[in-house]
């Protein structure tokens, strides 16, 4: 198979490995094992379990020295002594002992199941790929980019669902060089999904900041960043993915099993970066201190909302504002259903408004994301103290939708189709910002009508319908000349996703008008 080839030979310890050597070699062996069936997920998580032991192996020894957390009976080196079926179930055996720890083993092995099928192909993966490198002494961008991509083929794969936990990198850099962290701050994530925004903003802080103290290095290390996830298998993912980028250590991981929206954990941070997850959250309601309920089950006291609502992500940008510290930022993905929908929604936003400083929203264009029918937008805010006046006075909008057009395949988004959107941003200057937009060409400043970025006075927003935030101004030129309609491909997807998207709308109304549990027919 040629997909195999160069895994035959084991790689010397002595042999230089670069990141795109590591990523050919972990892609042909994905390839070996999908023939056995194994899918590009079962792959992650077979890596992530079997990396995780070689490192902890790795740093027991010289010049590390550190007291390994894996039972001696269970590490690295009882692996590599065993072959066949021997070692078939000695792996199996040792998965199932270390998911009944608790801590970090628990988090990274909890429900660990062996998906090998061929004994041999198991000890190829332990012998040639994984024993042959010093994982530790890798840098996090070799080590840490060869996992990303795994993770980026598997939201790739449709089959997998898997798309839903994956953020286009090149929008979390943005969204990070726009928040603009800081060292001694700390960041949280409370739908962390593979944990792409907190390493994000690892790198961030250690690119802006060369000359750290130690202090710092163990801030940022140790307890600067905090990650919340619901589904066990992604929180997994996302520790291995933290670790393999510099963040915890083998005996703590900052990524906890939780429902993020539950309760109020207390805890507050200088930055939040999140894109929750789409779609409704039908089980649970939320209680605000408005004193309704929509359902008699499963209620959850939160007297810190604004508003009742089963719409999860109204009751995210709620939790986000909990979680932030008094002047804390935070910016996240929601998708267009925030900006206009009434009953909570509208209360929400007059609150936002009134309460936070909602200084920035970036429309996105279609095709960003794994999941079809995804219309979203970036919302930044900080949150404020008590005033009896609002503290938005401009909301400033960047428009990336109209007459651009993105695919995932032909036409992804790329870090440097934002770059006007952060210069005009102004990170740590923002009381700097000029228009782009003017009803006219204004040769002095360069704005006119084509421009994406304008300001909108907070009267004006409030005066509004609803308050809507759903505001476009720029002329879709297919709607005015058949010339510069976008390749048929492209429109297509726009179709799908603009189906998927009223599809996803009807069933939030269908769940709102349907009788709660007790409730008469």
């Amino acid at each position: 198979m040629p997909c195999a080839a160069g895994l035959s030979t084991p790689v010397t310890r002595s042999e230089t490995m670069n990141a795109s050597t590591l990523v050919q070699k972990l892609w042909n062996y994905c390839n070996v094992l999908r023939d056995d069936g194994m899918s590009y997920g079962d792959y992650v998580e077979q890596l992530t379990y079997l990396l995780f032991l070689k490192m902890a192996d790795e740093r027991s020894r010289p010049p590390y020295d550190q007291a390994s957390i894996i039972p001696p009976a269970w590490a690295w080196g009882s692996l590599l002594a065993r072959d066949g079926d021997e070692l078939f179930d000695h792996y199996r055996h040792s998965l199932e002992a270390l998911g009944q720890e608790r801590g970090t083993l628990g988090l990274i092995f909890g429900k660990a199941q062996n998906k090998f099928q061929d004994p041999a192909k198991l000890r190829r993966l332990v012998v040639d790929l994984i024993d042959a490198e010093n994982w530790t002494a890798l840098g996090v961008d070799v080590k840490g980019d060869a996992y990303e991509g795994l993770l980026e083929k598997n939201a790739q794969d449709t089959k997998s669902g898997a798309g839903q936990y994956f953020t286009p990198r090149a929008l979390i850099q943005a969204m990070v060089d726009c928040v603009n962290p800081k060292p001694g701050e700390t960041v949280c994530d409370p739908a962390c999904g593979t944990g792409g925004f907190l390493f994000t903003a690892y790198n961030h802080i250690v690119a802006q900041q060369p000359n750290l103290s130690r202090d710092q290095k163990r801030h940022l290390k140790e307890s600067a960043f905090v990650g919340v996830e619901l589904v066990q298998a992604t929180a997994r993912v996302c520790a291995m993915n933290l670790l393999l980028h510099g963040i915890g250590s083998e005996k703590s991981v900052p990524v906890k099993v939780a429902d993020a929206l539950a309760a109020d954990p207390g805890q507050r941070f200088q930055v939040v970066l999140a894109n929750p997850p789409f779609g409704k959250k039908s089980s649970t309601v939320i209680v605000g201190e408005d004193g309704r309920a929509g359902s008699e089950k499963d209620v959850i006291e939160r007297d810190d909302f604004w508003a009742t609502t089963s719409n999860k992500q109204l009751n995210f940008v709620q939790h986000i504002k909990t979680l932030l510290a008094v002047h804390g930022r935070a910016a996240v993905v929601l998708p267009d259903n925030v900006l206009f929908e009434g009953g909570a929604g509208e209360t929400i936003r007059r609150k936002l408004l009134h309460e936070c400083e909602l200084h920035t929203l970036l429309r996105l264009p279609t095709g960003l994301f794994y999941a079809q029918g995804v219309k979203a937008n970036v919302l930044f805010f900080d949150k404020k103290p008590a005033s009896q006046t609002p503290w938005t006075k401009t909301l400033w909008i960047y428009d990336l939708r109209t007459n651009r057009h993105f695919t995932l395949k032909t036409n992804p988004l790329k870090r440097a189709d934002l770059d006007e959107f952060v210069r005009l941003y102004q990170p740590g200057k923002r009381f700097d910002r000029a228009a782009t937009w003017a009803s006219a060409t204004d040769a002095a400043t360069g704005a006119g009508p084509e421009g994406r970025w304008r300001g909108y006075a907070v009267d004006e927003l409030l005066a509004r319908d609803k308050a809507s935030l759903d505001i476009f101004w720029l002329k879709d030129e297919s709607l005015a000349d058949s010339d510069n309609l976008p390749p048929p491909d492209v429109i297509a997807q726009e179709i799908v996703d603009d189906l998927a998207a009223a599809l996803e709308q009807f069933r939030l109304i269908a769940s709102d008008l349907a009788p709660a549990d007790g409730d008469a027919p």
